[in-house]
């Protein structure tokens, strides 16, 4: 089920309050289709260069759900994480929202005690788009290519399985440390946010810093129902479609 439309395009977090920090200064963006999100979060402080700093970025995807199960309180958004960066929560990513305006919403933690600030970023309606990609025996993978208006969010996961020591809410950054000999397969998960804008593809931020200011051609064609193919250097060409809602 497709979530409200107040919810799509593409948000910046401004502020992030907790008991302990007031934060500003972190790169963060949220974006949403009709239904699928990604999520990429860089310390300003973090040195992708190097083991430590890429293990303090965050960074998931799936598919979002909206509900208000107490008529009393704002209703609730729930990212369901079905890749993620970090290892997982022992609690659903889940915070009550509630709009100051059409471009700001404010996000109050359900199980943790924190407020965030997003703002919609301009230009991030109108296309919304969620593909899957395909193997080479045509079975859909965890890799996805999201847009939202003019943005493009690409979401590659790590091949690796979590190390069996592996407890909920460990952090990255704890579990290379307990296995540094594991550390590049445990990292090696990417995620990258870009512009797209009539056949460019324009790399902003990442999780590795290589691929960032990258300028690269990149068309993406529907082939019917449910396949599309996306020419792009360093992508696989084949995908499923799991929502495409391009208006002229």
């Amino acid at each position: 089920m497709n979530i409200p439309d107040r919810y799509h395009g593409v948000w910046q977090r401004t502020l992030l309050e907790t008991p302990t920090e007031r934060d500003t200064t972190t790169w963060v963006r949220w974006l949403q289709t009709g239904l699928w999100h990604g999520d990429l979060r860089v310390p300003a402080a973090a040195d992708r260069n190097t083991v430590a700093g890429r293990a303090e970025l965050q960074g998931f995807g799936g598919t979002t759900l909206i509900t208000q199960p107490d008529a009393a309180q704002p209703e609730v958004c729930t990212w369901q994480r079905q890749i993620d960066l970090q290892p997982p929560r022992s609690t659903p990513d889940a915070g009550h929202m509630v709009f100051e305006s059409p471009e700001v919403v404010h996000e109050t933690g359900i199980h943790g005690t924190y407020f965030e600030v997003w703002e919609r970023l301009p230009g991030s309606l109108g296309t919304r788009i969620a593909l899957a990609a395909l193997d080479d025996q045509g079975a859909p993978t965890a890799e996805r290519l999201l847009v939202a208006g003019r943005y493009l969010m690409h979401l590659r996961p790590r091949r690796a399985a979590w190390p069996v020591d592996t407890t909920a809410d460990d952090s990255l950054a704890e579990v290379v440390a307990r296995h540094p000999q594991q550390a590049e397969a445990l990292l090696d998960f990417d995620i990258s946010f870009s512009t797209l804008e009539h056949g460019v593809w324009t790399i902003e931020r990442a999780t590795s810093p290589a691929w960032e200011d990258g300028v690269r051609a990149c068309t993406m064609h529907r082939m019917g129902h449910a396949e599309a193919t996306v020419k792009c250097d360093g992508l696989t060409l084949h995908w499923q479609v799991l929502e495409w809602h391009a208006p002229d």
